[in-house]
């Protein structure tokens, strides 16, 4: 279940996630929900780096009809 609520966040902060959300084709709330699983993810997996935690994350969230099988490089051609 989701609730919803208002926060209060930095200004500067509020423009990054504008941007990045209209590159992401993500609302600005969404945006700011993804960069919270990242961090919260990337925590919990210091052991990770923080590109492959995003990467993994926005993959997860495609629908499964795109995507793609998995290929190891050593049997691509």
């Amino acid at each position: 279940m989701s609730v919803s609520t208002s926060i209060r966040i930095n200004s500067d902060l509020y423009l990054k996630a504008k941007q990045d959300a209209e590159i992401e084709h993500r609302s600005i709330s969404g945006q700011i929900e993804f960069w919270a699983r990242v961090g919260r993810a990337a925590l919990d997996n210091p052991d990770l780096p923080v590109s492959f935690v995003a990467e993994s994350l926005a993959s997860m969230a495609e629908p499964k009809e795109q995507a793609k099988p998995f290929i190891p490089k050593s049997q691509q051609q």
